[in-house]
Parts: structure tokens; sequence; C-alpha cells
């Protein structure tokens, strides 16, 4: 269970960062659109971004026909999400405990956050909570299998702790997914490496023939990050 004092402290860690280097921290709003695409977003839906950050997400997805939410406990990533997608409603709070009515979304994601949270399961429960009965989910999470995360992470001891920086194996992953009451539909590498690659190379005049939806070069399992979409199961229904 999580101390108030360790949440209070993962909190201060991302106000002082997005104060610092602002939406530097994350990858662009429009690396966020294959996310978009993989669940299959239609007009007159809802959807919710758990751990929204300063609204990249949410700014992709304007001009879909959703309304759009964000929750986040940063209230300095907040702001600039205000300003960058003025069309969604923003919330701070806790992930843990989400400030929405049962089965109001029909869309929700948690993309590079879920790793960060102390009560894991509890967000995963919530996220059910106020899931519709034909919800769609995508999450973006770090693997354990690298070697980054080995060597330099865990072993040359720059994990940062502070934030809250962790990862787990796509066994473990799918596992705790499973068990909280999704089912998984797909298993993805993070496509965003492959995006950038492919823009540098444009940059640079040479042709690819990358596409978003790649396997990766790797085994799935050595993925630095895997998006998971998903469905409920049976027995969170």
């Amino acid at each position: 269970m999580a101390t108030i004092e360790s949440v209070d402290g993962i909190r201060e860690w991302f106000d002082e960062t997005y104060r610092a280097r602002g939406r530097r921290y994350l990858r662009p709003p429009q690396a966020y659109r294959v996310l978009l695409d993989l669940l299959k977003v239609r007009p007159g839906g809802k959807l919710l971004d758990v751990a929204c950050g300063p609204g990249h997400l949410l700014s992709e997805a304007r001009g879909s026909g959703l309304e759009l939410f964000g929750v986040d406990f940063s209230s300095v990533a907040l702001d600039m999400g205000r300003r960058l997608a003025p069309e969604a409603r923003f919330f701070e709070a806790d992930a843990a405990e989400l400030p929405f009515s049962d089965a109001s979304f029909d869309y929700i994601t948690c993309i590079g956050a879920l790793e960060r949270m102390p009560e894991r399961e509890r967000v995963l429960a919530e996220q059910l909570r106020v899931a519709r009965p034909d919800a769609r989910f995508c999450f973006l999470v770090r693997g354990a299998d690298t070697f980054t995360w080995r060597l330099v992470m865990e072993r040359l001891g720059y994990r940062n702790t502070r934030g809250h920086q962790d990862a787990a194996s796509l066994r473990a992953w799918t596992e705790r997914f499973e068990h909280a009451g999704f089912h998984i539909e797909a298993v993805l590498p993070d496509q965003w490496p492959l995006m950038w690659a492919e823009r540098l190379l444009h940059r640079v005049g040479v042709e690819t023939s990358f596409t978003r939806m790649r396997s990766g070069f790797v085994p799935l399992r050595f993925a630095n990050e895997f998006i998971f979409v998903m469905t409920r199961g049976s027995s969170s229904l």
C-alpha cells in the first residue's frame, strides 16, 4: 500500500520536471496518433486519459468527435494541458481515486505512467470501474528485459527512485492485466522509435518502407515499452 508521503514525493518530482523541461519531457503529440488508431475511436464516445500530463494525447485527439477528459496529479502539467487542448476537461486527482461515476467512458488510455504508480492494482480497478461494458483500453508500459533497464537502471543505479521509475517483464504485465480483469486483444512494441527513425531518415533524403504497426526488430519481450490494447474481461463485467 502506498503512503501519502510516497505519492506526494512522486507528484513533487513531476511538478519540478514539468517546470524545468515543459512539454519537451514527453514525445510530441503526433506520436500519440498510433495509440488512438489502435483504440479504433469513433465520434460520439468519451475518452479518458489517465495520467494525461500536459495533454499530448488529448491534443492529438482533437477533431475526432470525442468528448475528451484528462486526469493527473500534477497541477503544473494540467495547466499546460489546458492551454494545449482547451477542448478537453482536465481534473487534478490521484489515478487511484478517479473523480468520475461508474461506467462513464468508452475509451481509456494510460501512457507511460502505470509503472510509476505505487498502487497499480487499485489504479486498474478504478479504470475498470469508470469504463463502460464495451470500453477499449490502451496502455503503454515499460519493459524490464532490456539492456538499458537491467544494466544501466538497476545494476549501475541510474533508476529514478524519486520519480518511482519502474518496469516489468512482458509476462508480468500480461499476468497483472489479466488478473485485474482485462482481456488482452493485442500487444505491440512501442511504435514511436520506428516513427522517429523514419522521420529522421526522411530529413536526409532516405526513403523508408516502415509502417506504424510493426512488430519490431527483436522479440517482443525485449521491447523497451509495450502497447497493450485491451477490453474488459468477462470476470470484470
